[in-house]
């Protein structure tokens, strides 16, 4: 049998046995004396399982875990083995680089020190290694106060609702509300909180940076359905949400062509090579701020075909910005 394989066998044995030999568990386990004596140590020092010698009675048990111990316990909990362990690695890598100021990252620091635990030594300096080989750029990332982040998610689970003083960017005008918080949604490196406002009556979206100052409530969030959320924050592109469905219908360059016909804009999004090479793609969205910063980080190589009131307003940022340089 494989170590973890043994692993659960000797807790199997201690746990049906108040002692067990040491001769016991060699006939049992049908192994070596040096192998036995490492796992018995593993699960001692590595898994903080209190397994001791009593002397008296020849053999080991299950101790009482020690109080000041926090990650003692009885028996192995869940086992990985090291390409698992080195994929958990990775994730924390990929969690820490899209976590604004480690707002999740501190959370699990507990699991991650586990991990290098059961990597052991030589598994430490592979994690390292690890860690050296994957790198997160982050892009106009804002920063959120890690304690407004913590009541968020408490609230989420708890269903409470929260106060908060929030700060809209537009207008720099500050208003105070209660919100029932309803989904956190991580976006363009930024986070947000989908909301029912009730000082506004109706489903919004903010901005976690944006919020100056937060308190929780005791009274319960108002319950509103995935349906409805997906209805008011879905057929929209990007962030914003609100107004008259419309469907954007771009024209690219064959240069640009190949890199958009491989981006998702949305999840309702079509597309097609035309014989020249460009490519065009249709979207749908119902405010046009986020989509026109997008469509204009393209310059010439971008055209928008339609609907005209998307073409129109965008034809009018182009003459601000030229009147800018010219």
């Amino acid at each position: 049998m494989d170590r973890t394989e043994r692993f659960y066998k000797i807790s199997e044995l201690l746990r049906a046995n108040k002692v067990i030999s040491f001769a016991t568990l060699l006939a049992t386990l049908e192994t070596s004396r040096s192998t036995l004596k490492r796992d018995l140590k593993y699960l001692c020092d590595r898994l903080h399982n209190p397994i001791v010698y009593n002397r008296q009675r020849g053999g080991y048990q299950l101790a009482a875990p020690d109080p000041a111990d926090k990650h003692a316990h009885e028996l192995p909990g869940l086992w990985f083995s090291p390409t698992e362990i080195h994929a958990l690695l990775t994730m924390q890598q990929l969690l820490a680089g899209l976590d604004p100021g480690g707002l999740l990252t501190s959370h699990i620091a507990p699991l991650m020190a586990r991990l290098n635990a059961l990597l052991g030594p030589e598994g430490n300096a592979e994690a390292t290694e690890l860690r050296q080989r994957v790198r997160i750029i982050r892009l106009a990332q804002r920063g959120v106060r890690p304690r407004h982040f913590e009541q968020v998610a408490t609230a989420l689970a708890q269903r409470k609702r929260l106060h908060m003083a929030y700060t809209a960017r537009g207008n720099g005008h500050t208003t105070e509300r209660d919100i029932s918080p309803q989904r956190l949604v991580h976006y363009r490196d930024n986070w947000y909180l989908d909301a029912w406002c009730h000082y506004r009556q109706q489903l919004r979206n903010f901005a976690l940076d944006a919020i100056t100052r937060l308190e929780p409530l005791n009274e319960p969030a108002r319950e509103v359905s995935p349906a409805q959320l997906s209805a008011t924050f879905g057929p929209g592109y990007g962030i914003f949400s609100g107004g008259k469905l419309r469907w954007a219908r771009l024209r690219f360059s064959p240069e640009r062509a190949r890199w958009v016909a491989q981006e998702q804009w949305h999840t309702e999004q079509s597309g097609k090579f035309e014989s020249d090479g460009s490519y065009l793609l249709r979207l749908p969205y119902t405010d046009h701020r986020e989509l026109i910063m997008d469509i204009l980080k393209h310059g010439t190589h971008c055209e928008v075909l339609g609907p005209p009131s998307l073409r129109k307003v965008v034809a009018e940022e182009v003459k601000k910005l030229g009147e800018k340089y010219f």
